[in-house]
């Protein structure tokens, strides 16, 4: 047995949620905030069968999609502003990041 976890940005989590559930994949999901662009993401926690792995990471792909979003930048803190050019830069945001771990045992209550 796997534990998927999965963090998809919170524009992508409803069609994810829909299709793992039309799959019948069992998720527990926890709303979480991104590091970089602190943003609204969530985390997906998905508990499955070794055979399943691939048909869940399948369906996690093919409902996060990438895209790209302009971000300000961070002015600099104590640092020398002069050389500071206030430009918004593209970054690429969305599709998931996804951890398998190895599940010992499973309980439930």
């Amino acid at each position: 047995m796997k534990l998927l976890i999965a963090v998809v940005q919170d524009k992508d989590t409803n069609r994810v949620l829909d299709a793992l559930g039309e799959e019948n994949f069992k998720i527990t999901k926890l709303a979480t905030t991104g590091g970089f662009l602190k943003e609204g993401n969530t985390t997906l926690m998905i508990g499955c069968e070794d055979d399943y792995v691939d048909h869940g990471l399948n369906v996690i792909k093919d409902n996060c999609s990438k895209r790209e979003q302009m971000v300000a930048p961070i002015s600099p803190m104590g640092g020398n502003a002069d050389s500071y050019i206030p430009k918004p830069v593209k970054v690429e945001v969305g599709g998931a990041t996804v951890f398998i771990l190895p599940i010992e045992q499973f309980i439930q209550f």
